[in-house]
């Protein structure tokens, strides 16, 4: 069985621990030219390992290639290799939501990857133009409501979110939350700035408290009678409906609202990978990517994650496909990322802590 290796903090890093079998020494002049079997490849990796080592385990036992993972946050992840440069040991970057993928394209860390089966497995708009990152998993960020305080079909957009009749009863976490400067960055792309800023301004005012807490949270909130309207991603709220008992509780209390199905569509974000640029694997690195999004793969990700597929055809696990269908987005991720600064930039002039 191949060995997973975590690092809970890059502290580790710091203190001159480095990933098995993987020397940073200085006198490496090419980070992962030297002292490296091609039979072994290093994932970093911001999901956390319950939620991809066991995909990774099975990849080795298919491939006989050896992976060595280490997770932290996302933007850990990308200063550590940044700092690194050509000498990380690093071959493959996995991490959440398009705007950390495009700031990983644009630090350089990335480099385009040549794979037929992968354009052909992930639709364009879940993959950067360039080949640079792809898409893995999919998740909506979408409301929900309360299912007595507020009446069915109330809110049925984006837009709704910002109407003053609901002032005081909305509950979404911060600004510098990348879910939310993603939603906001999707606005800027769909109604332009001046729109979104105006939007912007009345969220704010809707809401029923500073933003605090995670998605959950704000699930919790609304089922607590803190608020009657919240923002989450929907694998949050699978994951509340298959967790705890008072979990289950307040994820019964709120109804799943999928926004703007008469017009674009509800908004949808990825996690995804790319190749690390400093990494000479490019075969088996291509080989862990293409084997990411086979059906076997996507199925098991979907049922474990309460996440949408990336490949179409695979289906929804149970949790998801209970909620129904729904019109998606189909807007170029990569843009989210582009947007990102005008979008952080509108959060903090309309107030949004």
């Amino acid at each position: 069985m191949p060995r997973f290796v975590q690092f809970a903090a890059l502290a580790l890093a710091a203190s001159g621990l480095t990933l098995a079998g993987c020397s940073e020494s200085g006198d490496q002049t090419d980070g992962n030219a030297a002292d490296q079997s091609t039979s072994t490849i290093n994932v970093y990796s911001a999901r956390k390992e319950d939620l991809i080592a066991p995909l990774l385990d099975r990849f080795t036992e298919e491939s006989g290639i050896e992976v060595k993972l280490l997770t932290a946050k996302a933007g850990a992840l990308l200063s550590r290799l940044e700092n690194e440069g050509r000498n990380t040991p690093a071959d493959m970057l996995i991490t959440v939501d398009a705007g950390n993928l495009h700031r990983a394209k644009a630090a350089g860390v990335l480099q385009p990857v040549d794979s037929e089966v992968l354009e052909s497995n992930i639709p364009a708009n879940l993959r950067d133009p360039d080949n640079q990152w792809f898409g893995l998993s999919q998740r909506a960020r979408v409301i929900f409501t309360h299912q007595e305080r507020v009446e069915d079909d109330a809110i049925t957009s984006y837009a709704d979110l910002a109407d003053p009749k609901f002032k005081g009863r909305i509950c979404i976490r911060s600004s510098n939350n990348v879910y939310n400067q993603s939603l906001v960055a999707s606005l800027i792309a769909e109604h332009g700035e001046e729109w979104t800023q105006e939007w912007a301004e009345g969220l704010v005012a809707n809401m029923a408290r500073k933003p605090q807490g995670g998605d959950r949270d704000q699930i919790r909130a609304v089922a607590a009678g803190e608020c009657d309207i919240a923002v989450a991603n929907t694998y949050y709220y699978g994951a509340m409906q298959n967790g705890s008992d008072t979990d289950q509780q307040a994820a019964e209390a709120v109804r799943l609202v999928w926004p703007n199905q008469d017009d674009r569509g509800a908004h949808v974000n990825v996690s995804g990978a790319g190749m690390v640029a400093a990494s000479d694997k490019t075969e088996a690195v291509n080989q862990l990517l293409e084997f990411l999004t086979t059906e076997s793969s996507q199925e098991w990700y979907a049922q474990v994650n309460n996440e949408f597929p990336v490949r179409p055809g695979v289906p929804a696990s149970d949790t998801l496909a209970q909620w129904g269908d729904f019109k998606a987005d189909d807007l170029n991720l990569g843009r989210l990322g582009e947007l990102n600064p005008q979008a952080v930039r509108l959060m903090d002039r309309a107030g949004w802590q």
